[in-house]
């Protein structure tokens, strides 16, 4: 296989296709559904349903204790009939920027404050139907903090420590399969984010 590149990739390119018409159905305080009519180049044309994201960036936060633990936080999400271990994260609430809502989950949901915040990562959650983003955060200099309740889907929710290898094993194992936290955790465990302390 040759690493030669034959064309550089260019996300801003021009659009293949057309919307030719858009009617919003659905209205949430986190997000809008919109019905959207396209036509291709060849003139066809075909319907998607999108997802507008109207509360800015969902936030996730990778903390990391004095000792090398990161803080899980046990969630039963109730779409997938299923608990699962995450980093801590969620919206935004009304103005908040992203570093706001990154100390407020953290505080909530992992029962910590850090000394410093570092963004070191954003990604498209769901490209094919959604506006979404999620800017991730690395947390160092941490210092217990009042929990609160997740909400009445998670009425017993506890936060797991787990060494950074023990993260990365229950990615293996299929353990954790949240998406966030698997890309998060390999991050860590792939590079060094000494340099985020700077």
């Amino acid at each position: 296989m040759s690493n030669e590149t034959y064309r550089q990739f260019d996300p801003w390119r021009t659009a293949p296709v057309k919307e030719t018409g858009r009617q919003q159905i659905v209205e949430t305080h986190y997000f809008n559904i919109d019905h959207v009519s396209y036509e291709s180049a060849n003139g066809k044309t075909f319907d998607r349903y999108c997802i507008q994201d109207n509360s800015g960036d969902t936030v996730a936060v990778l903390a990391l204790t004095d000792d090398g633990k990161i803080p899980l936080v046990e969630q039963y999400r109730v779409a997938n009939h299923r608990w699962t271990l995450e980093i801590p994260g969620g919206h935004a609430a009304d103005s908040e920027r992203p570093l706001e809502a990154a100390q407020r989950k953290l505080a909530e949901e992992g029962g910590y404050e850090a000394a410093k915040f570092t963004q070191f990562a954003r990604f498209l959650n769901t490209p094919s139907y959604s506006t979404q983003h999620t800017s991730l955060f690395f947390a160092t200099g941490l210092s217990p903090a009042s929990r609160q309740s997740i909400g009445p889907e998670t009425p017993r929710s506890q936060v797991r420590l787990v060494t950074v290898d023990e993260a990365y094993e229950m990615i293996l194992n299929g353990t954790i399969v949240d998406a966030k936290t698997i890309i998060a955790v390999l991050r860590l465990k792939c590079g060094n984010f000494d340099h985020l302390n700077d």
